[in-house]
């Protein structure tokens, strides 16, 4: 009972990664409509770099969610 509940408690706590994941995606592609708009002649470059940023936030947030299905279905 008791390892039970701490697991659904862990596995919460964990998937707070998912909401930052979220935050830092919408701010990447922020920065990039404001990249552009200022500067559209390196759009293709500035795209480039946000679909890497925007791969590197996706993994954090993979990481989070993985933690968590682990947290929930181990033991």
């Amino acid at each position: 009972m008791l390892l039970s509940a701490a697991k659904l408690i862990g596995a919460g706590l964990a998937t707070i990664g998912l909401a930052g994941a979220g935050v830092g995606i919408g701010n990447v592609f922020g920065s990039l409509v404001l990249g552009v708009s200022r500067n559209p002649n390196e759009k293709d470059e500035l795209f480039r770099l946000a679909i890497l940023g925007f791969a590197l936030t996706e993994a954090i947030a993979l990481f989070a969610l993985m933690m968590a299905f682990l947290i929930l279905f181990t033991f």
